[in-house]
């Protein structure tokens, strides 16, 4: 009988938050998370990309269209995405220094008012009495800390500044690797002659996996349960994927 144990929760938050690991982490700070931007990326790419091969496959037009378009999709959906993310994560670093040099104006130039606004703040977190003068007084004798909690508390900010380049980065390689399973079969046909006979059948079957994959990757990111997830993320790709092939079908007479 296997007498490896599974440990509770408690047991394992227990060998997590020894004093030297907590004192480990804290020293270390927060990591850069950029599997947001992979997996926003991944489900991005595979649901357009997609949605292109079953708008031309239900228009009837040939392979070579298809894999022409899915690549053109590709290449510049997938470079606007990247290149929206590079400027909206910019932005928002901007916005955090330009809010870090403006409470930093405010406490060099009115001390008092900014005393009050930690005051308050803590006071609304519980803190009263001589202890709120105390946190007070220990948060305002250290300008960076002052300037954190105002960063924090007051706009809602976080402290730490995500690499644009890398979130960029991370969604464009993403949007690629995963947009390009739904053209594999037409691609194997295009090395090899009629290797796949009903190449949209191995697409619509390929692109599935990948859904319920990038699902149950989202689902460790946000703490979901991984089946909830795939079938979120499968039935949103189907869904854009049989509008796509719907409007191929109506447009067919037109592009024919």
């Amino acid at each position: 009988m296997n007498n490896i144990t599974k440990k509770e929760p408690r047991e394992v938050y227990r060998d997590t938050h020894t004093p030297s690991q907590i004192a480990e982490r804290l020293d270390a700070g927060p990591d850069a998370v950029y599997l947001k931007d992979f997996i926003y990326g991944a489900i991005d790419g595979a649901v357009t990309t997609f949605a292109v091969v079953a708008g031309v496959a239900g228009a009837g037009l040939s392979s070579g269209v298809i894999i022409v378009l899915g690549f053109a999709n590709l290449l510049a959906d997938g470079f606007s995405m990247a290149a929206s993310n590079y400027l909206g994560t910019r932005a928002e670093n901007d916005l955090r220094d330009k809010a870090r040099q403006r409470e930093i104006d405010e406490i060099i130039k009115y001390p008092k008012g900014e005393r009050e606004e930690v005051r308050q703040i803590y006071s609304r977190k519980g803190f009263e009495g001589e202890l709120l003068e105390q946190v007070v007084e220990v948060i305002t004798a250290d300008r960076k800390l002052w300037v954190d909690v105002m960063l924090q508390d007051e706009h809602g900010m976080t402290l730490e500044a995500s690499d644009p380049l890398k979130g960029g980065m991370a969604t464009f390689v993403a949007f690629c690797v995963v947009g390009l399973i739904p053209l594999v079969p037409y691609l194997f046909n295009w090395f090899v002659a009629d290797g796949i006979a009903n190449p949209f059948l191995w697409s619509s079957a390929m692109t599935a996996i990948a859904f319920v994959l990038v699902g149950a990757g989202k689902a460790r990111f946000i703490e979901m349960s991984w089946y909830k997830a795939s079938l979120e993320t499968l039935l949103i790709g189907g869904g854009a994927a049989v509008l796509a092939y719907g409007a191929g079908v109506l447009l067919k007479g037109v592009v024919g």
